[in-house]
């Protein structure tokens, strides 16, 4: 068993780079579950082997402030004054998108709360937090809500499997019942690029990043290394002071709205490279969150979870393509605005590129970053608000 601090950080360390390897290398049978479950299922292989200690003061830095960092880092991506770029109906889609997640993770509570338990409102929130932008707001609200570990990995493992059938679903919508809607404003054909966020659909690893939109001249160098991590440890220590004398206010919604703010008045060039290194940070906290998990554990959160995830994403998609119907917003919109709110700006950006849209391309991402801007808020409001009737 590994019991050196300074080993069980490199074999973490380790299974990120074998997680992202498998992903970009197409290992048959394992690259399409993408990095975020690998990561989990490699560390639970190593916990449940005995290869790892179950505990560690390790593990708790990576949950606690790693963690943090990843979210701020995230976060500070997102500038809200590029929305205006997005377009209104793009804004109204995702609108609509949201609501109808939140509608459906809180109606999900009253149907599958006997068969969840007392943490359904924790799997309320977390999912009504994922599917209005993505695995970050995934993260956040869980961690804020003290999701247990077995929970959290079987609600991970359900929502990539949700996520990834509902992507197909919005590639293939718009063949079966794009006739009813009107046509997308551009259906001019672009080149196929990866898409890198939230599913296990969500990367191609034959492309390199650089030439992605997401992360177009995301080209770094030491001197904006250092800004980002200075400035995510002070973003940090901020919002735990802040946290400290507002202790009715929970610490994760502080840690938001400070990054947020912060990533509002930094230089463009400052922010260079922080989606790299949050998707970086929040991979190591997957591989504790495997580490943790004891596989009957696991397998007693049962498949009432992938039930319920599915009854929040079949609500989302049946209230979004019924007000798009009303409202005539084209077929492609509403595909790639569901994409932004179910699976984040890099689903979005495939969804557009599946489709031809590429008019849609900036759009989507815009407004999936806006997800990660609001998943958190909205996450945690479902949670309270389930929570004060009884769940």
């Amino acid at each position: 068993m590994i019991q050196s601090p300074l080993a069980l950080v490199a074999a973490i360390a380790g299974v990120v780079v074998l997680a992202l390897w498998l992903e970009r290398r197409r290992v048959p049978g394992l690259w399409k579950l993408g990095a975020t479950l690998l990561a989990i299922a490699i560390g639970g292989v190593l916990s449940n082997t005995g290869l790892v200690p179950p505990a560690s003061p390790i593990y708790q830095a990576i949950t606690g402030p790693v963690t943090d960092l990843a979210i701020v880092w995230l976060l500070l991506a997102v500038n809200l004054a590029d929305l205006r770029k997005a377009g209104g109906a793009m804004l109204v889609a995702f609108g609509i998108a949201v609501a109808g997640t939140a509608l459906g993770a809180f109606a999900g509570a009253f149907l599958f709360g006997n068969a969840v338990g007392d943490e359904t409102w924790k799997l309320a929130g977390a999912l009504t937090g994922t599917y209005s932008g993505g695995s970050l707001n995934f993260t956040a609200v869980s961690r804020a809500v003290d999701m247990s570990d077995a929970l959290f990995v079987g609600a991970t493992a359900a929502d990539n499997v949700v996520t990834g059938l509902w992507l197909a679903a919005c590639v293939v919508l718009p063949r079966w019942i794009g006739r009813y809607y009107p046509a997308p404003a551009s259906s001019e054909a672009v080149p196929p690029g990866p898409a890198t966020d939230h599913s296990s659909q969500d990367s191609s690893p034959d492309d390199d990043e650089s030439a992605h939109p997401l992360f177009a001249g995301a080209s770094v160098s030491t001197h904006q290394v250092a800004i980002l991590v200075a400035a995510g440890f002070a973003i940090v220590i901020a919002s735990r002071a802040v946290a400290a004398i507002t202790p009715g206010i929970n610490p994760v919604l502080w840690l938001t709205t400070l990054a947020l703010a912060a990533g509002h008045v930094m230089p463009s060039g400052a922010k260079r490279g922080a989606l790299q290194l949050g998707n970086l940070a929040l991979l190591f906290f997957f591989v504790v969150i495997g580490i943790y998990s004891r596989i009957a554990e696991v397998l007693a959160v049962g498949v009432q979870v992938l039930f319920y995830a599915l009854f929040v994403v079949a609500v989302h998609g049946v209230l979004l393509f019924l007000a798009g119907r009303f409202l005539r917003v084209d077929i492609g919109t509403l595909c790639v605005a569901s994409q932004a709110s179910v699976g984040g700006p890099g689903s979005a950006l495939a969804v557009a590129v599946a489709g031809g849209w590429r008019s849609l391309i900036l759009p989507g991402i815009l407004v999936g970053l806006l997800g990660y801007a609001l998943g958190t808020y909205a996450g945690m409001g479902i949670a309270g608000a389930l929570r004060g009737f009884g769940f």
